[in-house]
C-alpha cells in the first residue's frame, strides 16, 4: 500500500493505492494483448457466450423417396367391403376399387376419380351394400322380439291398426341434406274403424268436409303448418283427436234438426217409412212379411236421395213401389188408399189422392 500527497488543491490530498495495480504483471499481461497481431484496441471484443467452440456442420445424404402404390391395386377380390368402408365418410380415391368420373371436361372424358373433387362433395352410399345392411341386421336381430302371428297378413295389420302414416324422405345433392318438403305429414284411416253412432258421424263428415274419400271411405289429413316433421305429426294427430270428442258434442240448438238437414236419407225417421208402415196396416199385412219387398224399395229411394245427379236409380223406384202394390199379400190396389197409387217424393212416400199432397 503506498500514499501520494497531492499539492493543487489548497488543502493535502491522500490518495491510496493498492500495490497490484502498478506491479510488473497486470502491465505485461496489458502489453502481451496490444502486441498480438491483428488486435485493435479501440475495438471492443465479442463475447462468446457458448464458450468459444465452432459449430460443426454434418452433410446428410437425400434418401430418394418410397410412393407406395394404391391400395386400391393391393385389394384382393374376396375382401370383406363393410370392413374397408364401414360408415359413411367421404370419398376417396385409393380406397374405391372402382373406376368412377365426376365431372365435365370439354375437351375430353370427364375427370376421373383420382383428385376429382366433384366426388368429395356429393354423399355417398358405399357403406350401405347389401352385405353391410345384411350384417347389421344380423346383430340386431337379437335384440328384436318375433313378429306377431296375428299380424301375419297385410288385412290383419290393417284391421289392428287402421291408422296409416305416410312421411317422404328425399335424397339430393345439395349443401344441406334438409328437404322442405321432408316436413309434410299425412295420415289415413277409414271412417267405419272409429266408434261413431249416426249422430256422431253426421257432425264428423260436416268437420271433415272434403277430406273424407265417400268411394273408399278413408279420412285424409295433411298437416304441413310447422317448420318440423315431428310438431306436423303432433299437430295431425290432435285434429283427429279434436274432432273425434267434437263430433260426440251435442249441442242445444242441434235438436231443430230435421231431415233436409241431414247429409243422407233417413230411412228410419222418414215420412216414407211412416206411410208405408200405415200402408201395411191397412191391408191387415205385416211389414216383416213382405222385407224383401220393402228393403227393394228402401234401397232405391236411399240411392235416389244420396246419389245426386245420377240417373241409374230414377227408374227402378217406381216398379218397386207398383210391385209393391200389386203384390197378392197387400190385396188388390183398389184397397190401397181409395185406389189412388202411392209415389215417393222429397217428404216421404204419399198417396196422390186428394188431401195428400
Amino acid at each position: 500500500m503506498s500514499t501520494v500527497v497531492s499539492s493543487c488543491y489548497k488543502k493535502p490530498v491522500l490518495f491510496k493505492f493498492s500495490k497490484s495495480f502498478f506491479s510488473f504483471d497486470n502491465i505485461r499481461k496489458t502489453t502481451d494483448l496490444a502486441s498480438k497481431p491483428g488486435s485493435d484496441e479501440d475495438e471492443f471484443r465479442t463475447l462468446d457466450i457458448r464458450g468459444g467452440k465452432t459449430p460443426q456442420t454434418y452433410s446428410r445424404k437425400k434418401q430418394p423417396r418410397v410412393v407406395f402404390p394404391p391400395r386400391t391395386e393391393r385389394m384382393p377380390v374376396d375382401q370383406d367391403w363393410s370392413n374397408v368402408w364401414p360408415g359413411p365418410r367421404t370419398f376417396h380415391p385409393a380406397s374405391v376399387p372402382l373406376p368412377l368420373r365426376q365431372g365435365i371436361n370439354k375437351l375430353g372424358a370427364s375427370p376421373g376419380k383420382v383428385g376429382n373433387v366433384e366426388l368429395m362433395k356429393i354423399p355417398n352410399f358405399l357403406h350401405l351394400t347389401p352385405p353391410a345392411i345384411k350384417k347389421h341386421c344380423m346383430a340386431l336381430k337379437k335384440f328384436c322380439t318375433p313378429w306377431p302371428r296375428a299380424l301375419s297378413t297385410n288385412e290383419n295389420c290393417q284391421k289392428y291398426f287402421p291408422l296409416e302414416l305416410i312421411q317422404t324422405d328425399y335424397c339430393h345433392s345439395s349443401p344441406s341434406i334438409r328437404n322442405p318438403l321432408a316436413r309434410i305429414i299425412t295420415i289415413k284411416f277409414p271412417l267405419d274403424k272409429l266408434h261413431l253412432d249416426e249422430h256422431a258421424k253426421d257432425k264428423f263428415l260436416r268437420l271433415v268436409g272434403d277430406r273424407y274419400d265417400e268411394e273408399t271411405g278413408i279420412v285424409t289429413i295433411v298437416t304441413d303448418k310447422c317448420p318440423l316433421r315431428k310438431q306436423n305429426y303432433d299437430y295431425a294427430l290432435y285434429l283427429l283427436t279434436a274432432v273425434y270428442y267434437e263430433s260426440w258434442t251435442f249441442e242445444h240448438w242441434e235438436i231443430e234438426k230435421s231431415q233436409p238437414d241431414l247429409e243422407y236419407y233417413d230411412w228410419d225417421n222418414s215420412k216414407c217409412k211412416e206411410n208405408l208402415i200405415h200402408l201395411f196396416k191397412q191391408a191387415n199385412q205385416n211389414m216383416e212379411e213382405n222385407n224383401l219387398l220393402v228393403e227393394r224399395l228402401k234401397e232405391s229411394i236411399v240411392a235416389l236421395f244420396d246419389e245426386v245427379g245420377t240417373t241409374d236409380h230414377k227408374d227402378l223406384w217406381p216398379g218397386d213401389v207398383v210391385s209393391l202394390q200389386t203384390c197378392d199379400t197387400c190385396g188388390s190396389s183398389d184397397s190401397l188408399e181409395g185406389g189412388q197409387p202411392h209415389v215417393a217424393t222429397n217428404h216421404g212416400f204419399h198417396g196422390a189422392a186428394a188431401g195428400h199432397p
